[in-house]
């Protein structure tokens, strides 16, 4: 009797622990509800950013033409004002057209390259993943060997063979960001190679090309989808980091990384809207993308998802 008196005390003190009281499952929901709303706060920001840089990408140029060779001396790095929301620049042009037009090109160049990248990603991991064996070691470490490469330095190789343009920073961001699409399809496709009805479709006589394209390329693409659109920010910055460096576009023509170049001396000299408002129209933008990024990371991804709902 006396044991049995011993082993009830023991089961209530181990019931009224920690987290186990009354009040444990309405402080659990009061914190997931906060991570929600965390979460939603976060979403409608992020797309509020992105609709407003498309919105002004999109309309801001056809309406307001910019010269881009125009010089206006006697208006030369004014400060802020009503007529000059963001200055103007070392030749008197208007900062704020000008970091629309920039966002314009860098944008053009971010979504291109990283959809071709994407492309190439996907088609050599879905076909290293698909075959398997010997073929997926030799494709890895075709993939491994480019990774032991800079990206930047590899871009500047390529950007230095064709005369500066849109399209030489396209092919060069492009033909260097595809290695880690490449690993993550490569990745999702040996995971559902696994999968009972991939088993079930090999069994039935189902030929690879068919598996392939019925089966396993459907299942990668919000994979390989996610990783365009985080490549979108870091083509941008790729691109800026081009231009920086005079190897990009030409410095007439209005892109963040240009117009952030041009601006050094003006920041030494003491005037800091040409360096800060390109570097902004880069940044904001930037951190919109990877927010709709990231919860479209939390939507395809179960499992995180529920973590973050406890």
């Amino acid at each position: 009797m006396a044991d049995t008196t011993a082993v009830t005390k023991t089961k209530t003190k181990t019931k009224t622990g920690p987290g186990t009281g009354p009040g444990a499952g309405t402080a659990w929901r009061a914190h997931g509800a906060a991570r929600r709303s965390t979460h939603t706060l976060r979403l409608r920001i992020s797309a509020t950013l992105v609709a407003v840089t498309v919105l002004a990408v999109l309309l801001v140029p056809p309406l307001v033409r910019l010269d881009q060779q125009a010089v206006d001396l006697a208006a030369k790095l004014l400060p802020p004002s009503w007529s000059h929301p963001f200055g103007t620049d070392d030749v008197g042009r208007d900062l704020l057209l000008r970091c629309v037009y920039g966002l314009r090109v860098s944008l053009l160049v971010g979504v291109v390259a990283a959809l071709a990248a994407t492309v190439i990603g996907t088609a050599v991991g879905a076909t290293a993943g698909a075959l398997g064996g010997r073929a997926d070691r030799v494709v890895m470490r075709l993939v491994d060997t480019f990774s032991s490469v800079p990206h930047l330095l590899l871009g500047v190789f390529i950007v230095a063979m064709f005369r500066p343009g849109v399209w030489p920073v396209v092919v060069s961001v492009g033909l260097t960001h595809w290695l880690s699409t490449a690993r993550i399809v490569r990745a999702e496709v040996l995971s559902l190679r696994s999968r009972p009805h991939i088993d079930a479709a090999v069994s039935g006589g189902a030929s690879r090309w068919r598996v392939g394209v019925r089966h396993l390329l459907p299942g990668v693409l919000p994979q390989a989808g996610l990783a365009a659109v985080l490549m979108v920010p870091h083509a941008m910055w790729h691109e800026s980091a081009l231009s920086f460096l005079g190897l990009g576009l030409p410095t007439h023509t209005a892109s963040l990384g240009t117009l952030i170049q041009g601006a050094r001396g003006s920041l030494l000299a003491g005037q800091w809207w040409p360096t800060l408002f390109p570097g902004l129209f880069l940044i904001i933008p930037t951190l919109a993308v990877a927010g709709l990024a990231g919860v479209w990371r939390e939507r395809i991804n179960p499992r995180r998802r529920s973590e973050l709902t406890l």
